[in-house]
């Protein structure tokens, strides 16, 4: 068993008492706060390394030095808009105390520390979730300080990608308008976003002339040099008649030479996800002998290490990879249909689509992280008679566009539309990326199909009858995370529009579902309930937004009792849809109705099931307690 390496806390009290220099302090908490930051990614099994790391250091000095009591009442607010550079954002706050150091192993665990930020967290006063929206928290709490007389200095983290974002430029007109001061937004410029570089993206061009543009005061420093950094902030505070803005040129992975390389390929391989053992050892021993030689040269001893087990992998004997299948679908599909032109919002590793860009370049556009341009520009193409598919992140493709999708929808054209990250897993990354409202967002919108695969082989077909066989728009969810499914379809399987398929009979009740995670579960909870001789049938109703009466009345008129489970809050999910086509149909069997009712938990994905009464064991005691 590999181990893992972090500092404790005994050891960073007494660095932080040795030293007295603020720049040489700050440097040295800076490389020991990555050591911690590395230990609670691997030790998670995720998390942003990159972004972590080259905040680091604009991080530390602010919490260490700069801020006057830092987030708390009264006191000077700091938080992270960009959001991914969280794991980071939580060593430092553990480091200095803020946090209980006991957190440190509790990354992206259930009433642990959330895979983003969450206001449940001590010291954090903000979520994040779409990109763009923190200037404007910034201006509020400012405003809300400003009719209470408490003075307080607001810092704002940005990311690079989330310039691009339509609601950040919406922001700064107003809080240098209103005169805001109080109000400082660092941008972390490492040149990145999530997979490749801002400028093969949507180059952001003179970024201090549009800044100042819109009436801020503009720094640039470098976000490394802790001297430089401070006097930019120092020049900073001296403005009082407008907001201003630091840019500080960093390096993504700051610290780790090989995490600081420019991607190959044009993709960058440490955004998100745990290193791999040999990328671990590597990052640990560049960091622990950088640390060392600062101690040195600060003339304190070597730190002291603790040492955890590397958690192990679970492996999955047959996974099915629906985002996988949907890319390789989707090549075959565009070599008939030269009509297709596919696009992603900075997620074409997440979205399947790198075979698709290599195949097809001029048939494919990466649009950045701007949701809403990317839904009007594939609306624009759809109006010159050619099918675009957008595939973004369910969390933001359902709602952030949402506008725009509604529009596109005005206009009679057909789009295909793919959310993957659909669901409540994964669990790491915590509410602002657990997608459960997808259907209540968009089931509405007129001539708009809504689809949940259930394997590789229904995503393959989903696909296709979008294609094919629909004249009108479809919305395909795609489940992200590799699933290991004790169910099939038959070989044979084609999608009937409102029909789905029984996966396993039974006699005593019924359990319709949809997507792995949820079809997984309900099965495994029939199997089980076979040993208590109750038999349940599990139905694949992949349609979610439409049904067809007749079959669903026919196909659950048999049971005394259905169970509805979504992979979505309950409200407004497909249950609202089965209930109401059997109060139509005269059938009315006692509906039990599981999913979600509170906002999802960030964890481990067996732990947030059981948190929320969605795995396979509460399944099986809710149909116990109902027949």
């Amino acid at each position: 068993m590999q181990q893992i390496h972090y500092i404790p806390l005994s050891e960073i009290q007494r660095i932080r008492q040795s030293v007295h220099d603020p720049v040489v302090l700050s440097n040295l908490l800076s490389v020991l706060f990555k050591i911690n930051t590395l230990y609670m990614i691997t030790n998670a099994g995720s998390g942003h390394i990159g972004s972590s790391f080259s905040a680091m250091d604009v991080v530390t000095w602010l919490w260490s030095v700069e801020m006057r009591q830092p987030n708390e009442p009264g006191g000077d607010v700091y938080f992270s808009s960009k959001g991914h550079d969280a794991p980071g954002l939580y060593a430092a706050l553990i480091g200095l105390e803020k946090l209980d150091f006991d957190l440190l192993h509790q990354l992206r665990r259930l009433n642990g520390l959330p895979g983003h930020p969450d206001v449940g967290t001590p010291n954090i006063p903000t979520n994040t979730g779409s990109l763009g929206m923190g200037v404007a928290k910034a201006r509020g709490m400012a405003q809300a300080r400003r009719l209470t007389g408490a003075k307080a200095r607001f810092f704002v983290l940005t990311g690079d990608g989330e310039l691009q974002e339509g609601q950040l430029w919406e922001s700064l007109q107003p809080t240098a308008n209103q005169q805001y001061a109080e109000i400082t937004v660092i941008v972390d410029h490492n040149k990145l976003q999530s997979d490749t570089l801002v400028e093969k993206v949507s180059d952001l061009g003179d970024l201090e002339a549009k800044f100042r543009s819109f009436g801020w005061a503009v720094f640039r420093t470098d976000g490394h040099d802790v001297e430089s950094f401070k006097n930019s902030l120092a020049e900073a505070a001296a403005i009082t008649d407008r907001p201003q803005v630091i840019i500080a040129d960093t390096l993504k992975g700051k610290g780790v030479s090989f995490m600081e390389k420019p991607p190959t390929d044009d993709l960058y391989k440490y955004h998100s996800g745990a290193p791999s053992e040999e990328d671990y050892d590597a990052a640990y021993a560049e960091l622990s002998e950088a640390l060392s030689a600062l101690c040195e040269k600060a003339g304190v001893q070597p730190v002291r290490y603790e040492h955890g087990a590397r958690p192990e992998k679970n492996t999955l004997a047959s996974p099915e990879k629906l985002v996988d299948a949907y890319g390789d679908e989707l090549v075959k599909i565009a070599e008939k249909h030269q009509e297709v032109i596919a696009m992603d919002a900075d997620l074409v590793l997440d979205t399947g689509l790198v075979a698709f860009k290599k195949k097809f370049p001029d048939r494919y556009a990466e649009c950045g992280i701007a949701e809403q341009d990317m839904v009007s520009f594939a609306g624009g193409l759809a109006l010159e008679g050619k099918l675009p598919v957008v595939h973004s992140f369910e969390c933001f493709l359902s709602t952030r566009p949402n506008e725009q999708i509604y529009n596109n929808a005005t206009e009679h054209t057909k789009i295909i539309y793919v959310g993957s990250l659909a669901g409540i897993l994964p669990g790491g990354p915590g509410h602002s990326h657990q997608s459960v409202r997808g259907i209540s967002a968009l089931g509405s919108v007129p001539g708009l199909t809504l689809i949940q695969p259930a394997n590789e082989q229904e995503t393959r077909a989903a696909l296709g009858w979008a294609v094919e066989e629909n004249d009108k728009s479809t919305y395909i969810r795609l489940v992200s995370i590799p699933s290991e499914l004790g169910y099939s379809l038959p070989e044979d399987y084609s999608l009937e529009r409102g029909k789905g398929t029984v996966l396993a009979h039974g006699t005593d009740a019924a359990i319709v579902a949809y997507g792995p995670t949820m079809l997984s579960e309900a099965y495994k909870a029939s199997q089980k309930l076979k040993e208590r001789n109750i038999s349940v049938a599990v139905i694949n109703m992949p349609w979610l937004n439409v049904v067809d009466d007749a079959w669903l009345a026919e196909t659950l008129k048999p049971y005394r009792a259905v169970i509805t489970l979504d992979d979505h809050y309950k409200t407004y999910g497909q249950n609202y849809l089965l209930a109401t086509a059997l109060l139509r149909a005269g059938v009315q069997p006692r509906v039990i109705s599981l999913g979600l009712d509170t906002i999802p938990a960030c964890g481990k994905n067996d732990e947030v099931l059981a948190h929320h009464g969605l795995d396979a064991a509460h399944i099986e005691q809710t149909i116990i307690e109902l027949l």
